[in-house]
């Protein structure tokens, strides 16, 4: 994997780059949010390492930017706080896994591997559901010469619906999927984005690609045929 790690203190960066280097990994380094800005700006990396605590702006904040200009390289955010709140904070600004200070290197080494699998899973074909097309490589969705930008977590949402159309998916597996097997926080981040991908599809038009709600138990993306000539 080519990885940047974005970390303010020498010591943790120096050996987070070694251990990863070590593992046949490249690894680019970043004290500063700014510093940060420009690697991702010039280099397309397979995963991200970003610290809440940053000298010139926090973690979040540089998180925040970079979903909203586009950026959807997986990103595992780093903290010495750790508290659950903190946790959905963060998820919920687009960060795809969270790992508290301190940790075992092989944790985090596991984690990032499983972000990219995740990642390089998801394709970059175009997938039609319906009248929309949900381009994943750029993260998008179309309909009649609309289009919108799903976030992070709203893209792993919907492909992870869009593997079987039709069918129930539970809050449970999505949680599990989108959010990981060791997701702590308030299960009801499900509903909020699937309200997120319900505007999107709303925002483009789609008249044959919803979401529904299957009273509790989970969501179904219903896909329909179009209309015969």
């Amino acid at each position: 994997m080519k990885i940047l790690i974005v970390e303010d203190e020498p010591r943790m960066r120096e050996l987070l780059r070694r251990g990863l280097t070590e593992e046949g990994h490249v690894v680019d380094l970043a004290g500063t949010a700014e510093q940060a800005r420009q690697s991702a700006s010039h280099i397309d990396y397979d995963v991200v390492v970003l610290d809440w605590g940053l000298p010139d702006t926090d973690g979040l904040t540089l998180l925040r930017n970079w979903r909203s200009e586009g950026l959807i390289t997986p990103i595992l955010m780093l903290t010495a706080r750790g508290s659950s709140g903190e946790k959905v904070l963060g998820l919920r600004t687009g960060a795809d896994d969270f790992l508290a200070k301190p940790f075992a290197f092989e944790e985090l080494l596991a984690r990032l591997e499983a972000l990219h699998r995740r990642a390089s899973a998801l394709g970059t074909a175009t997938t039609q559901l319906g009248d929309v097309s949900f381009e994943r490589n750029k993260r998008e969705l179309r309909c009649g010469g609309r289009s919108a930008t799903l976030t992070a977590r709203e893209f792993q949402l919907l492909s992870a619906l869009a593997e079987q159309p039709g069918e129930l998916r539970t809050r449970s597996e999505l949680l599990s999927q989108v959010w990981g097997p060791h997701f702590d926080g308030d299960p009801n981040v499900v509903d909020v984005y699937v309200g997120y991908l319900r505007a999107k599809l709303e925002t483009v038009g789609a008249r044959r690609a919803s979401i529904s709600t299957v009273r509790g138990s989970g969501y179904r993306l219903d896909v329909r045929a179009g209309e015969s000539a």
